[in-house]
Parts: structure tokens; sequence; C-alpha cells
């Protein structure tokens, strides 16, 4: 069985949970405990507690990107699992911003304690995904995943630095997928790379069509109408059963999706769990 619970998210279900803007999943599969992300900080262990998940028993720690809202918990989770192995890009940990007209550079790169924390595991501990992982004969990590879409981007002014001069194209974007009786589980953070960009990638890696779900945030919020049509065109010719975006998908896209996909979208927010 794989059991996928959505421990942080910008919505929660109940008032037991914490809502705050970011993602984290608790991933139960192949007898692994992996987290998928650790949201901004603050909501992680108080949701983990009230869903009695045990976060001190992780095996696995896999980053989607390394931006503030999915690495924000990573020292605390790490010292209550200091066994536990971590994956990420190296482009993870670098600085990163948004800018907007009008307003000033907004930091959003990995906080500084999660990065010390990285600097203090043994060397051992650390996949660096700079191409496809192999987790179990069943889970495996894309690593960086191609654009090949001409109506996908990475979804907003984000730059490498504080002056706007070198554009960041969030070469670190990657997404979990696991095989399964019901077709292809994917996870994701963001979907910086597109989410048709995405699952085009993990069907390609891992030798199968069928999609059973995908989960997490597909970053369509500010999308053009064109992107949102073509992307709702591609996902019919994807057919996954499953649906539930979640995070960053944004208002608009999210009612497009209901409308388009109807049964196929299922509720996401914290406590959110899904069973295959």
């Amino acid at each position: 069985m794989v059991r996928v619970t959505i421990v942080v998210d910008n919505t929660a279900d109940n008032c037991r949970l914490v809502a705050e803007h970011g993602l984290a999943m608790w991933i139960q599969a192949d007898g692994l405990n992996i987290l998928f992300d650790t949201g901004q900080g603050a909501a992680l262990l108080p949701n983990a507690r009230a869903l009695g998940l045990p976060i001190d028993q992780t095996d696995l720690v896999v980053l989607s990107h390394g931006h503030y809202d999915h690495s924000g918990a990573l020292a605390e989770v790490l010292a209550m699992a200091p066994a536990a192995r971590l994956v990420l890009h190296p482009r993870a940990v670098v600085p990163r911003y948004v800018l907007r007209p009008g307003q000033a550079p907004h930091a959003i790169g990995m906080p500084g304690p999660s990065q010390a924390a990285i600097d203090r595991l043994p060397l051992p501990q650390i996949a660096w995904a700079v191409k496809p992982l192999t987790v179990t004969a069943n889970i495996g990590i894309t690593g960086p995943i191609a654009r090949d879409t001409d109506f996908e981007d990475r979804g907003g002014p984000f730059f490498l630095d504080s002056q706007g001069q070198r554009v960041d194209d969030i070469a670190d974007d990657q997404a979990l997928w696991i095989k399964s009786d019901k077709g292809l589980i994917v996870c994701v953070g963001c979907s910086h790379a597109g989410i048709v960009n995405t699952l085009a990638a993990v069907r390609r890696l891992s030798g199968s069509d069928a999609i059973g779900a995908v989960i997490g945030g597909f970053h369509l919020v500010g999308a053009s109408a064109r992107r949102i049509v073509q992307t709702l065109a591609s996902l019919d010719a994807m057919a996954p059963a499953t649906l539930a975006p979640c995070h960053c998908t944004g208002q608009d896209a999210m009612a497009a999706l209901k409308r388009h996909c109807g049964p196929r979208i299922a509720p996401a927010h914290c406590g959110a769990a899904f069973n295959f």
C-alpha cells in the first residue's frame, strides 16, 4: 500500500491543524517513511503530532526545490531523525529572489538554519540529484526536468540576485514518483518545470504511462488563460485518474481544473490522506 498525507499546505481541514503558505507530504511506501518537503517551518511538527506521524522515524527527506516554503523545517526534521537521508539538487541552496515592479526584492531562498543543517549532515547521507535517482524498485526521483513545452514557464519573476540580472530557471525543481497497482503516484512541490513537463518526465523515467494520481502544487497562480487551456488539454491526453492540486496552484486554475476535470479532482489540504 502507498499512503500520502499532506502535512503542510496553505489550507487546513480543521482547527487542529496549522495552515501556512508551504507544502510538505508524508509518504509511506515500500516500507519507507519519506518526507517530501518541509513547509516554511512553523506548521510541520505541530501538524505531524496532530496527525500521529512519526517524524523521528523519517528514512528519507526529499526537497522538491530550495524555496523557503518547502525547506523551512529541515533543521528540525534532521535533528529529530539524524539518520535520515536527504535528496536535493545542488542549486537548492543558492540565494534566490522574487522581483516585482514597484516592490523591494524579496528573498525566497532556503533559510539559514536549513542550510546549516545540510552542512552538518555526513556526506554519505546526502544525495545530490543532478540526474534521476532510484530509491527502490518502485520509487524514483526525477532530478532536473526537461522543459519541452512551449506554454509552461517557471511561474514568476524569479532571480538569483537581488538586482534582477540573473534569471533563476529553478533548475533544482524535481518530483517523486511511486509505482502502485493504481498507476503512478506523482508528488510535486511547485512544478516550476511545468506540471505537463513533470508528468512527461515521470512517464519516461518510470517506463509507465498510467498515472494514478498527481498530488501537490501545480504553480498555475497567475498563469495565462492560454497556459491553463493547454495544460488542461495535456492533462486530458495523459489521463491521470486523480488530481489533488494545492499550495501554489492558484484560485483561477483551481476553478478551471474543477470545472474541466470534475470528479477527478480530490480535495487537497493539511490533513488530506490518499491511499493507493
